[in-house]
């Protein structure tokens, strides 16, 4: 039992709980509301940075109205987004309603298997007998192979239905671009109000590092994705390769994830000199040999640059926030990482 003295120290102990409660059962619960919403308003956020030098020159170049400049990059960017989007969608149908015609009409030949591959330990005579089934009847070692394939269209209807709500998401990402940039000079106070209540005195200085650090990812990591992706897309299509369009989306794909685009554009020169003419296969080999090594020129150039903080750190960061969050850690991981690179930093420096 409380004595009368305590009471109103209880009472106003108890009221501090209850409020503290109440605040963080409505914190919560407007999390929940907002959650699904985090990772467009993230992107929209990165878009706007990115493309906030265009949006400026197309502003004046407008006389001032930023409802019309903004208007045309969303625009812009969504005509960007679904036609490339529909033409790879319109590419892979055409692409396997000819293969499903060709394996109907007995078109495709496979060659036998070679004679060691039934020595090769564990799969070897399953493979060498399926591989010899395919080389006599292509439908028949298809329908052999039925659970797999299977398994493996339920697998691309999956990453399909997966592709399509990026694709939604994305597109709304860049009406809340849109409306960032048109509402700019507000939400650029807000972002350094919540920075200066938060840092105090170095709020002003994290922001600035945080926009210079996205602006050196989208350079640096996705500018060179695209570069690479572009130049990849160009060779394929002058080299008459076959589905052009989706070699060069997964180039774009494995430059942003880091993995050595000559992987995929390998093979795919071996098909060129198999199947075109020396004067086709040698200039397009020298094409994609320079286009796989030429991050390693473009990414010093364009990574760091305008950063307060090493490369080494911003590329770390991107690439772990890559692993942990998807594409959108690319920049969130960087972000995170050059702020808390900047405070242990000046923690370090800071006189005892």
């Amino acid at each position: 039992m409380t004595s009368t003295q305590d009471r109103p120290a209880f009472r106003r102990l108890l009221e501090t709980g209850l409020h503290l409660a109440l605040a963080a059962v409505i914190v919560v619960y407007c999390f929940q509301v907002v959650r699904p919403f985090i990772h467009p308003f993230v992107w929209g956020g990165i878009l706007a940075i990115a493309i906030h030098p265009v949006y400026l020159r197309l502003r004046g170049l407008m006389g001032g109205r930023a409802g019309l400049a903004s208007a045309t990059l969303v625009a812009a960017a969504l005509l960007l987004l679904t036609v490339p989007s529909a033409l790879i969608g319109a590419n892979l149908a055409k692409s396997a309603a000819e293969f499903a015609r060709q394996v109907e009409a007995g078109a495709i030949q496979v060659p036998p298997p070679p004679s060691p591959v039934a020595d090769w330990p564990l799969v070897g005579e399953r493979l060498h007998s399926f591989w010899s089934t395919a080389s006599q009847n292509l439908e028949a070692a298809l329908l052999q192979a039925g659970p797999a394939v299977e398994a493996v269209a339920r697998w691309l209807l999956a990453a399909s239905a997966t592709a399509g709500m990026g694709i939604a998401i994305f597109a709304l990402s860049i009406f809340v671009a849109g409306a960032l940039l048109w509402y700019g000079d507000r939400v650029t106070g807000v972002t350094y109000t919540i920075a200066r209540r938060v840092f105090q005195e170095r709020g002003d200085e994290l922001v600035e590092l945080s926009r210079d650090t996205v602006e050196s990812v989208t350079r640096g990591i996705l500018g060179v994705a695209l570069i690479q992706a572009i130049l990849s897309g160009v060779a394929l299509l002058a080299a008459g390769v076959p589905g052009a369009g989706l070699w060069a989306l997964l180039v774009l794909l494995m430059a942003v994830i880091q993995v050595p685009t000559v992987l995929l554009l390998g093979p795919i020169v071996l098909y060129v000199f198999a199947h075109s003419s020396a004067l086709v296969a040698v200039p397009f080999a020298i094409w994609v040999l320079a286009v796989s090594l030429s991050d390693n020129v473009l990414k010093p150039l364009l990574l760091g640059r305008g950063a307060k903080v090493p490369m080494l750190v911003i590329f770390v960061g991107a690439i772990g926030g890559f692993m942990l969050e998807g594409i959108i850690g690319l920049f969130v991981g960087a972000v995170a990482l050059a702020v808390g690179f900047t405070l242990f930093k000046e923690w370090l420096e800071e006189p005892p």
